[in-house]
């Protein structure tokens, strides 16, 4: 054991992924992960305390992966209508190659993900945020007109559940998939536009 290593959460759950992709879900310990770290697992359990606590740190460390382009997109300038096209189209896309790339893994993080309840909510609500940053940008410039960009961010959220639920997981590799999609991103653009002055 080299219990010299500087051991950070992050090298852990690096491993702990690692682990995860040799093993599976089921047959992955935290001995496993000590393993690889060439630590004890008492060692990973000074940064993790349980299990379940590396769990939920692993699906909340995917969930932030695939955060961070949408959070890009959000903060980025320009029109909102196809900031919010791009938002949406971007978030399908990372689903799509999730779960067409590493199927396994895939299905690993969802079991994560249900275990990680807390993780899930937050990251539910920081996407509907950034829907609502860009609707609010949209009213700004003229673009959209809504009463409340957080009330019509969580309605463009629900609205795509089949293109970011796992349980739809199924009908990501439909191949009319792409026109479903521009049909929705159409319908849900033209609702939110502001009329037309005369």
């Amino acid at each position: 054991m080299n219990e010299v290593v500087v051991l950070t959460p992050e090298r852990i759950l690096e491993a702990t992924e690692e682990v995860l992709r040799r093993y599976g879900l089921a047959k992955a310990t935290v001995v496993d992960v000590a393993r690889v770290l060439d630590v004890s697992h008492g060692s990973v359990y000074r940064h993790f305390p349980s299990k379940a606590s590396l769990r939920q740190a692993v699906a909340k460390r995917w969930l932030d992966r695939a955060n961070a382009p949408l959070q890009e997109i959000a903060e980025s300038s320009g029109p909102a209508p196809a900031r919010l096209e791009k938002w949406l189209r971007t978030m399908v896309d990372i689903k799509y190659k999730k779960v067409t790339e590493d199927p396994e893994m895939f299905a690993t993080y969802l079991t994560l993900a249900q275990e990680a309840c807390q993780a899930v909510r937050a990251h539910k609500e920081r996407l509907v945020d950034q829907v609502a940053q860009i609707i609010s940008d949209g009213v700004k410039q003229g673009a959209f007109e809504v009463a409340d960009a957080k009330v019509a961010a969580r309605a463009v959220f629900d609205a795509t559940t089949r293109y970011h639920h796992p349980a739809h997981s199924d009908d990501w590799k439909d191949p009319t998939r792409p026109a479903r999609i521009d049909a929705l991103l159409e319908l849900l653009l033209r609702g939110l536009e502001a009329p037309r002055k005369r």
